[in-house]
Formats: C-alpha cells, structure tokens, sequence
C-alpha cells in the first residue's frame, strides 16, 4: 500500500505555528522523518486565511523540497493556492482534492489538465457529504465523470469515500467501507484513499481504532491512505494486514521489516492519543 504521510498539515498546532514563523528546521525534520518512515508522498497543507494560503503553501512545498526528493500531495481547495504551488514542484504532484462541488470543478479540472497531475476525488458534492453509501457513489459517478472529460483516466484518480468520525455516527466505518467496495466494482482502475485518522476523532487511543479501521479498510480494497507514518503501531497494523490479505509476496515486507526491528518493542503513545 502507497502512504501519503500526513503530518505537515497546519491543523496540527506546532506545524501552525512553524508555518506562522517560518520555522524551516521543524518542517523539514518532520519531511525527513516521514520520508524515513515510509512515506510515498507527503501531504502539504496551508489551510490559512485565503490571503495568506497562496504564499504559505508555496514556502511549504520550497522548505520541504530543499530536505526531501518526494513527490508532495498538494492539499487545498483553494485553486489559486494549488496553481502557485504547483509551478514549484520538482515532481507532479497529487492533487488533494477535488469534489462534486462545481466551484472546485472549475477551478481544479484547468490545473489537472494543463500539469497533467493524479487527483483525489472525494464522495461529495454541493449539498454536502452524503449520509448513505449510493449517495456517495452517486456523487462519484458525477467527479469522474467531469474527470473523463477533461482527459484524466481512471487509474490516474484516488477516491476517497471521506470517512467521518465513528464518535459522531457509529455507521461511519461500515458506510466508507461500503462505498470502497461498491467503487471498486464499477471502477475498479481507481485507486482508494482515505483520510485515516478521521475515524477516530473524539475518542481516547485513537491508534487502536485507527488500527482496525485500516484493517478492514485493505480487505475492502484501500490502496493508498493519508497516515501518520510515524505511528509505529500502525505500519506494523500495515505490514501484518497486507501478509494476511496476500499482498505482501513472499512475505518479504514483512520479514525485512522484522530483520530492522521495526516489529519489536512495546505499543507506545502516538501522536493522536
């Protein structure tokens, strides 16, 4: 499975202030250790006042490219941010995200047609975030939709069915894990991605519930996800669902990561606890 590494996002409060000040070393430290990690990309968000998002975002994708050699997953929804950033990628970057939403349409289709960029699509639309698992397919039939249109195919897109806190609706897991299923059927060249920590907003040990929840999530055909790659418990969650779920061929991940030592020692806190 491909991890997007998702700790430079400045809803985290020290990469907030790091942004704010301008910290390099901090945001950089944080790209390295995720790279170290596993990470296949690194997440980049600036969700700051719309007037300051554009240049934050660029002086985050500058910092992060003069520590690490990584395509980055560039996380706005704010299409000028997106078309600033974007010319100072060393490598196309994945766009996060793009919706049903027509004003994200018409700002997002332009740049993902002129910079030939992957994309993740989320399972909504102007009314909001569907309650039921064929709503939600229902929006996704209209994003990639649009996304045939303007040329980008399917293998090219990441849907993520936008898995909500289990805490608010206990329904939450088993209605992403649906929608995977159904997506994987009727489009199965996508990708499936999700926003991981989600499920576990608002409750106490939130490795543990992400944990099962990515279990389940890779039966249910999750190939791609935004995760905290320095939670140790849950890449070894990872490596044992993928040996479990055959993906992991001869066992190999698994057994090199044994031989690093990355299986070993006691559960400690994370950063979501």
């Amino acid at each position: 499975m491909k991890i997007i590494g998702e700790r430079i996002n400045d809803t985290w409060t020290r990469v907030k202030t790091a942004v704010s000040e301008r910290d390099a070393a901090f945001i950089q430290g944080l790209a390295q250790r995720q790279v170290e990690a596993g990470a296949h990309w690194l997440d980049v968000s600036a969700g700051t006042s719309s007037e300051r998002e554009s240049g934050d975002l660029v002086w985050l994708v500058q910092t992060v490219q003069e520590a690490v050699d990584v395509p980055l997953c560039l996380d706005s929804a704010n299409p000028p941010a997106l078309a600033a950033a974007i010319k100072q990628v060393r490598h196309t970057p994945l766009i996060n995200s793009i919706s049903g939403e027509q004003k994200r349409l018409d700002g997002i289709l332009p740049l993902l047609r002129d910079y030939d960029c992957e994309v993740i699509a989320l399972a909504m639309d102007d009314k909001g975030v569907p309650s039921s698992m064929e709503d939600r397919l229902t929006a996704i039939r209209h994003v990639l939709h649009e996304l045939h249109r303007a040329g980008v195919t399917d293998d090219r897109v990441y849907v993520d069915p936008l898995v909500m806190a289990i805490a608010a609706n206990i329904e939450s897991g088993r209605i992403a894990m649906d929608t995977m299923r159904a997506v994987r059927a009727e489009f199965p060249d996508v990708h499936l991605t999700s926003g991981l920590s989600n499920i576990s907003f608002g409750l106490p040990v939130r490795t543990l519930i992400n944990q099962a929840f990515l279990t389940l999530a890779l039966a249910a055909g999750l190939d791609t996800a935004i995760l905290d790659p320095l939670d140790r418990e849950l890449r070894k969650a990872l490596l044992a669902a993928e040996v479990v779920l055959g993906r992991d061929r001869y066992c190999l991940n698994y057994t090199r990561a044994y031989r690093a030592g990355l299986l070993n020692g006691p559960v400690g806190k994370t950063s979501h606890e």
